[in-house]
């Protein structure tokens, strides 16, 4: 225990200091750069053969905080703020540090959703989905579906890059180069394999399909098999080339990574296996600015990222709980769980209709109706207490909802109420199982989340016609971050302290249910943030046709709802992970990083 709580100080205080040295200058920084290196190669050997994991803990402070999955990126968050940036500039620096440690799932050739809510209370909703190429098409899969999972003809436009532009170009303090600097550093002198990075290479490789790719291709074995096998718990891993590309967007600007040379490499490996992407699509991204969308919930104000995202969905679940009282008693539990399932499951059959808003005519009216007071009281009305009913009871016209793998999830927020929640994902785990030669980066395979025409997915459910494939449409998400606000009438909490929680979670369709259920754990269980992710949760997505438990779920509460007519089934703790935070009325705040991911971490400044 001292070893470890050594290895976490030298760590926290080490690069904090040299952060602190970078400064705010950009000049001061690349003087400084080498000094800086030479200190992290020598704290990561130690952090390597001392370090192991702790688990996540509540903690408190006064002028931010920041949670993800990895504890070394949200001490880059935290040391970020320390150096007198803000939740904007937080976000960046952990984010690209998790695209280098959390690579399985997050980085460069990915993309996302976030939503800011600035100091004055202005929320703005940032779409860097991924987009398909312009020479995409309807059938383009038919007779292939594979080559929508892995392969050059598997990736949307990466949208990465541009929306964390966005983010600091608009709301951020320090200098760009500044705040990538830190992820740059951990990708060039390496980091120590933990129990989630090996979890999740075993899960990657396990299947026939991919065989052991990380070890039998030579460009992913360069970081992952250097010595011809597995790098092993413990050992250090680096990501040289990750570093060089993060190091050239951090000097030459975000442009560097969508024209010259890196989008060059990009394409070549994309077409090599049989992509269609140019460098025209490459240059043509943009990020998509999207209303989000807002309900009231009790004393409460939720605001959401809209379509294509899933966090209209989430605030529908909402809305319909509201209606019913008792939600955080725990002698209820048993019925409360059951109305959440029920929920759950219209919510995800009006899930169908959605898509992306450029190609949908009437969606925003939808969406609205979606999370509207009235219909929230007819799907309360449609609800039995007593019994459970067939599929199509749920209005679900028999399409798909897919349930995927992937993402990382990101909170952060200072002292001047600015937060920011934020996932980022490649989609499958190592996405479409290419990395880009030249410059490391793991390409997505996001065109797997639109829906094939003419191919049932693996339950035997037609696709759906609004994700269908189109040029430059972006697929349909389960992402769905939201930011918590004490309404003006409640009486605790001034304007001033109106921003409350900042969360959301990982883990594909299981995103929004996991967002669902901790945010009724924290507002109706009035729990702190570490006990709310703790808890164990349920998730139903309407099909195929079953609700699964943790295994810590309560035997009596699965019982009851097995009387009622559900099909239970069981599943491992970690299929969901979240990240959250919140403001106290004293102005504290406390983070949580999600306990089921061994190495995430939660802190507070």
């Amino acid at each position: 225990m001292l070893l470890r709580f050594l290895g976490d100080f030298v760590l926290h205080t080490t690069l904090s200091d040299n952060l602190s040295e970078l400064g705010t200058n950009s000049g001061i920084m690349a003087n400084r750069v080498g000094s800086v290196m030479k200190w992290f190669a020598g704290l990561l050997t130690l952090q390597s053969v001392l370090a192991a994991p702790s688990a996540p803990v509540l903690r408190e402070g006064e002028h931010g905080a920041v949670a993800s999955e990895s504890e070394i990126c949200s001490h880059i968050g935290i040391d970020i703020l320390k150096l007198g940036g803000n939740a904007a500039d937080a976000m960046v620096g952990t984010v690209a540090c998790i695209g280098v440690v959390g690579m399985y799932h997050s980085g460069l050739g990915g993309g996302g959703f976030m939503l800011v809510r600035a100091p004055n209370g202005t929320y703005e909703f940032i779409d860097f989905r991924e987009t398909a190429p312009a020479a995409a098409f309807e059938d383009m899969y038919k007779n292939n579906e594979q080559a929508s999972i892995t392969g050059g003809l598997a990736s949307g436009v990466p949208g990465e890059v541009r929306g964390l532009q966005r983010l600091h170009e608009n709301y951020g303090k320090l200098p760009w180069a500044t705040v990538l600097q830190p992820a740059i550093l951990v990708a060039r002198n390496g980091w120590r394999v933990n129990e989630d990075l090996v979890n999740y290479m075993i899960s990657a490789t396990s299947g026939n399909l991919t065989s052991n790719f990380l070890v039998n291709d030579l460009e992913f074995a360069l970081d992952f098999a250097p010595k011809g096998r597995l790098v092993k718990l413990n050992e250090t891993i680096t990501r040289k080339r990750y570093a060089n590309t993060l190091e050239t967007i951090a000097q030459q600007g975000p442009d560097a990574f969508y024209s010259g040379p890196i989008a060059e490499a990009t394409i070549r490996a994309l077409q090599a296996k049989n992509g269609t992407m140019t460098l025209q699509d490459l240059k043509n991204y943009t990020v998509a600015i999207r209303k989000p969308s807002t309900i009231t919930y009790r004393d409460y104000k939720l605001t959401a990222c809209s379509a294509p995202s899933g966090g209209e969905v989430a605030l529908t679940v909402l809305k319909i709980m509201e209606g019913y009282s008792q939600v955080g008693d725990p002698s209820n539990i048993n019925l409360t769980t059951h109305r959440l399932d029920e929920s759950m499951k219209f919510a995800y059959g009006m899930r169908a209709n959605l898509g992306d808003p450029l190609f949908l005519s009437g969606i925003d009216a939808y969406q609205e109706a979606m999370y509207s007071e009235s219909t929230a009281s007819e799907v309360r009305s449609k609800i039995s207490d007593s019994r459970t009913f067939n599929t199509s009871y749920y209005d679900p016209q028999g399409l798909e909802s897919l349930e995927t793998p992937g993402t990382s999830h990101v909170v952060t927020a200072d002292a001047s109420g600015m937060a920011v929640t934020l996932t980022t994902t490649v989609n499958l785990l190592f996405g479409s199982k290419l990395v880009v030669p030249e410059t490391g980066v793991i390409m997505n395979n996001e065109m797997n989340d639109f829906s094939i025409p003419g191919v049932s997915n693996a339950f035997g459910y037609i696709p759906s016609p609004a994700n269908f494939v189109r040029p430059g449409k972006r697929p349909l998400s389960s992402i769905s971050p939201v930011i918590v606000e004490h309404l003006p009438s409640s009486s605790s909490y001034p304007t001033l302290n109106a921003f409350y929680i900042a969360i959301g979670a990982a883990g594909g369709s299981r995103i929004i249910t996991a967002t669902i259920q901790n945010l009724l754990h924290l507002l109706d269980g009035n729990m702190t943030t570490a006990e709310a992710l703790a808890q164990p949760r349920i998730h139903d997505q309407l099909m195929p046709a079953q609700v699964s438990f943790e295994y810590a779920f309560d035997n009596g509460t699965t019982a009851f709802l097995k009387e009622l007519g559900a099909n239970v089934t069981w599943v491992a703790p970690g299929q969901s992970t979240a990240q959250g935070l919140r403001r106290l009325v004293n102005g504290t705040f406390e983070a949580a990083g999600e306990p089921r991911q061994k190495n995430s971490g939660g802190f507070v400044l």
